[in-house]
């Protein structure tokens, strides 16, 4: 079936059929280097979030109590760890689901890092309320698992 209805020309919907053909293929190209790349950006951040829990563990064992005393810089590097990790797992398995967590850890880790005024910590648990209400009301369970971005 041709595209335009009103042509009979063979050659232009011999022409308008392989325009098609190289759009879709160039188009599934596309989607696989995003892919891969998205797959290597996750792999490089995995490495990177390894190696500064490593650095934090590290950290606990060599200063001692001291490290304990500090309770909102550990906090502080630990969270972004989670954030972090949070992340990766969106980039791997992009659905609704994963995007709303990342979204709801990071808003958190704000929270109880951030000693705002009490009009910044309203604002964020709003924000979260949001975010729930939005997963609740506005996302089907059918999509929750489904990936975004499907590809061939």
């Amino acid at each position: 079936m041709s595209q335009n209805p009103q042509t009979n020309d063979p050659k232009l919907e011999a022409y308008l059929k392989k325009a098609a053909i190289r759009d879709h293929r160039s188009e599934h190209l596309f989607r696989r280097v995003l892919h891969i790349l998205e797959r290597l950006i996750a792999t490089i951040t995995i490495i990177a979030l390894v190696g500064a829990l490593g650095f934090e563990v590290f950290r606990m064992f060599t200063s001692g109590l001291g490290y304990f005393s500090d309770v909102n810089s550990m906090l502080h590097h630990l969270l972004l760890i989670v954030v972090g990790l949070e992340f990766v797992r969106m980039l791997i398995d992009t659905t609704p689901s994963n995007i709303l967590e990342v979204l709801t850890v990071a808003i958190t880790r704000h929270v109880v890092l951030t000693h705002d005024d009490p009009w910044s910590n309203l604002a964020c648990i709003a924000c979260i309320a949001g975010l729930f209400a939005i997963r609740r009301f506005l996302i089907r369970r059918s999509e929750l698992k489904e990936e975004l971005v499907e590809w061939e």
